[in-house]
């Protein structure tokens, strides 16, 4: 991932892989450009799980939620059956309710597509917004391992 946007140690963030199965593409053997978002949400998923933040304990517990409010992909190059897409999540900024998330998917150095995507956090019955709990953030901040990075903590 000779290419990428990121530098390391200058933000926070991890990489998770996936494998291209027959079900992630389309008739011409190309993924099909919705399920770069699926990847993303399971980078990201894996990510929170990394850093410690477990979802469904989040609920039951805090009565919060993540959800995602806002995407936005750009496609460059197209994986294909059986390849390994090397997803890169970063946090780009940090607000009380909200979190901006940076991911890349890659093949081999190659860029395949750039995604944005903003999650918020809002109490899981009236999904109105909701301060992230303290825990979570500590955690977000912190990572999966103990680094800081530049990640904006900007209110909402």
């Amino acid at each position: 991932m000779n290419e990428s946007t990121s530098l390391p140690g200058t933000e926070i963030g991890g990489t998770w892989s996936i494998r291209v199965y027959y079900e992630d593409t389309d008739a011409g053997g190309i993924v099909f450009y919705a399920n770069y978002l699926k990847f993303f949400e399971r980078a990201r998923t894996e990510w929170l799980r990394a850093c410690g933040v477990d979802q469904r304990r989040l609920a039951d517990e805090t009565g919060t939620m993540f959800i995602v409010s806002s995407t936005a992909v750009d496609y460059r190059a197209p994986a294909r059956l059986d390849d390994i897409v090397n997803v890169v999540s970063r946090i780009e900024r940090l607000g009380r309710a909200s979190v901006d998330f940076v991911q890349e998917a890659w093949r081999d150095g190659t860029l395949l597509a750039t995604g944005s995507i903003r999650i918020g956090c809002v109490d899981r019955i009236a999904l109105r917004p909701a301060a992230i709990p303290s825990p979570v953030l500590a955690a977000l901040r912190r990572g999966p391992a103990a680094s800081s990075g530049g990640v904006s903590t900007d209110n909402d």
